[in-house]
């Protein structure tokens, strides 16, 4: 009846904090770039660990519910359950279909969202096991390096 407005609203604050934190990540990669100029290019070795902005991850999440969310109105105008007139949602015209409706919202709703948000915590936790492993790797590659430039 209407539980994609779960995954709308919980898209909709997942897609203002993401711009929010999208903005202070771009100042704090500016601000430090500004301050070393050179030095830094000089120094910066030509491997680097690249590591996922969690305004990107934050993008990830917001592009599954704003997905789900579009192919459930979809579904739901497609039943006739979603109309273009007001009050737009079929179970709103009659007060009995309201109560089912709110369940509807609270179970069915409520759990999407809650297992499009557990499978993007998968997301992250094996994005920064692969983060973690480049890590090891570009350390060890840079170790033997300095080892055979020893020698």
């Amino acid at each position: 009846m209407a539980c994609f407005l779960v995954s709308m609203t919980e898209a909709i604050v997942v897609s203002i904090v993401q711009k929010n934190i999208e903005r202070k990540e771009r100042r704090a990669t500016l601000l430090p770039q500004t301050a070393k100029t050179e030095q830094a290019d000089t120094e910066q070795s030509t491997e680097s660990v690249s590591k996922i902005p969690f305004s990107r991850k934050l993008g990830w999440l917001s592009k599954m519910l704003w997905g789900g969310a579009f192919l459930l109105a979809i579904e739901h105008i497609w039943h006739g359950e979603v109309v273009p007139w007001p009050p737009f949602l079929t179970a709103m015209n009659n007060p009995a279909d309201i109560q089912p409706m709110l369940t509807e919202i609270a179970t069915v709703g409520v759990t999407m969202a809650l297992l499009v948000t557990a499978v993007w915590g998968v997301m992250l936790l094996v994005s920064r096991y692969l983060e973690k492993r480049e890590t090891k790797e570009l350390t060890a590659r840079q170790a033997q390096a300095n080892v055979l430039g020893a020698k």
